[in-house]
């Protein structure tokens, strides 16, 4: 499927959102008069993706009702009777995402309105005879509101190494990437995190980065997003 728009993705939903306080749950937030959700979701369908699966948990009757109203994507929902984190939430709905590449996008993320581009870079880049995963990068140098070490380093081949403390790396992970489906085979038990799933692929020569360079920022924040806001309202 070299270059080819997966047919399926998962936006992870099943957080707390506890950093952003009392209101409606994290994926309803609205920015720019739309949900987070709806903005992933929206992105897309615009790239071409026909499913997506939604895995809920905290308030997840609230975010399914939500969800009742679209029709496309096809919406598909894997709710966690326990928080699974976010490797163990995909591997919970690995038989819903089928046997070939996938996307996975975080559900509190804001693109500029090259958005659904990336995701089409995202698709084009992604070799599943070099690759396991393929994730959207950002520098870390232009990452509003971050003062983070960033996570990762980025070789002239594409191929990705993961930061380890005291390291700083000049590259964040944005939240979008495309995972091949044997990252989930033999998972373990209850809860852990996708890092895991690229721990495995860079052993394996397999973890490979593209760097964004239009507009992005994830709205994990009150700060953050009230600067999506104003990003929206600027561009």
């Amino acid at each position: 499927m070299t270059g080819a728009v997966p047919d399926t993705a998962m936006v992870l939903a099943a957080g707390l959102g506890s950093r952003l306080g009392d209101g409606p749950p994290k994926p309803l937030r609205q920015v720019g008069g739309k949900a987070l959700i709806d903005r992933a979701l929206d992105l897309l369908d615009e790239a071409g993706v026909a499913r997506a699966v939604v895995n809920t948990h905290h308030r997840a009757e609230e975010i399914e009702a939500h969800l009742a109203a679209r029709t496309r994507p096809q919406i598909r929902i894997s709710r966690e009777p326990e928080r699974l984190e976010t490797g163990g939430g995909v591997a919970l709905a690995r038989a819903l995402l089928g046997g070939e590449p996938f996307f996975v996008l975080n559900s509190d993320l804001v693109w500029g309105p090259d958005g659904a581009e990336w995701l089409l870079r995202l698709a084009a880049g992604f070799d599943p005879r070099r690759m396991d995963a393929l994730l959207l990068l950002y520098p870390t140098g232009r990452a509003v509101h971050y003062d983070g070490a960033g996570d990762f380093h980025l070789a002239s081949d594409g191929r990705l190494c993961r930061r380890r403390d005291p390291e700083r790396a000049a590259y964040l992970f944005t939240g979008a990437q495309i995972l091949a489906p044997c990252l989930f085979d033999d998972p373990p038990a209850g809860a852990w995190r996708l890092t895991r799933a690229y721990d495995k692929a860079e052993g394996d020569g397999r973890l490979f980065g593209l760097v964004c360079e239009g507009i992005w920022l994830d709205a994990g924040t009150p700060v953050r997003l009230a600067h999506a806001e104003a990003m929206l309202a600027s561009s």
